[in-house]
């Protein structure tokens, strides 16, 4: 799938409500409460969900949840596709304009950072993916190690070697990538999207749970992914589309199981490295949102139930509107 013609997408954070949270932590539940209380509509937030037959994996929707309010952003392209985040804004754009149209409210639900980034503060799409320079320099931190990497980068672009976490190579290799083929750092293309607004004044919620919670959570979705059939979606992908894009080979749950076709195991420690894979993504997740001061945690701990933090979170739109 081609890259749409925009080469920059403006934010939407001041057009839209958030709901975001580390995965498991039950924003499709709320989400769907808000949307039937507000008249709104919901858009995903999750960069593998827009891939066609990667259902559980992904936890979408359910086909009662889609049925009881509308959900867009889901099943873009086939998992052999590559999909870039410039292909969702595009698409994102479009849907937030024609929902408002309708005189519905867009709700964005989901977890990925880089998509809720996009769509907080903007997005410079930046020159295409030069697979072989990636592939080169990963090569290279294989034989020299990560810390090369980052020095590497801050002789390029000192800002994004500052910024970018110390284990995060994907975004380092971007930002060479970037300065390589356009001979200018990535940090000084992005300076237009660092501008953010309070967390006062827009509608970005971050569900937050306690740590120990929250792992029980993931072990509890593992557990029902593996029961609804995780390993025949996998077998059934394979069988139709051949090997997986990128992205999708990548996923959480999805990068276990081709590796364990590969290798073999048992699939309890299967289930088990899904899980732990899972806690760290959620950890990420948690620490990407701490970086975004538009949000407002909405604690699940300080609630009896989930109506509770939906009145939490009705509570706060009312007072931007009121303000606004």
């Amino acid at each position: 799938m081609s890259d749409p013609s925009p080469t920059t997408f403006p934010p939407l954070v001041q057009e839209t409500i958030v709901l975001t949270g580390p995965t498991a932590s039950g924003k499709t539940s709320l989400a769907v409460q808000l949307a039937q209380r507000i008249g709104g509509e919901i858009l995903s937030l999750d960069s593998i969900a827009v891939y066609r037959h990667m259902d559980i994996g992904t936890a979408k929707p359910s086909a009662a949840e889609r049925a009881t309010v509308p959900h867009y952003l889901l099943d873009l392209a086939d998992p052999d596709q590559d999909f870039s985040v410039a292909c969702y804004l595009d698409e994102a754009h479009r849907r937030v304009r024609e929902i408002a149209e309708r005189g519905k409210r867009p709700i964005f639900v989901g977890g990925t950072p880089m998509f809720l980034k996009a769509v907080l503060r903007g997005f410079d799409v930046g020159p295409p993916p030069d697979w072989e320079f990636r592939e080169s320099v990963q090569r290279d931190i294989e034989t020299f190690g990560v810390d090369a990497l980052r020095e590497r980068l801050a002789q390029v672009d000192p800002i994004s070697a500052s910024r970018i976490a110390p284990g995060d190579t994907r975004r380092m290799i971007r930002a060479l990538e970037v300065s390589k083929q356009t001979g200018k750092p990535l940090s000084h293309r992005q300076v237009q999207f660092d501008r953010h607004v309070d967390a006062r004044s827009c509608n970005v919620f971050a569900l937050q749970h306690e740590r120990s919670t929250l792992h029980q959570r993931i072990n509890e979705r593992v557990e029902q992914m593996f029961q609804r059939g995780l390993i025949a979606e996998v077998e059934q992908l394979l069988a139709r589309f051949g090997p997986l894009s990128r992205t999708a080979s990548q996923a959480v749950g999805y990068r276990e199981i081709l590796d364990w076709m590969n290798d073999g195991g048992e699939v309890d420690a299967l289930k088990d490295l899904v899980a732990t894979h899972t806690r760290q993504l959620a950890k990420r997740q948690e620490t990407w949102f701490r970086s975004f001061s538009e949000i407002t945690s909405v604690p699940m701990n300080q609630f009896d139930n989930e109506s509770a933090a939906l009145e939490f979170v009705l509570h706060h739109i009312r007072r931007v509107e009121t303000a606004s």
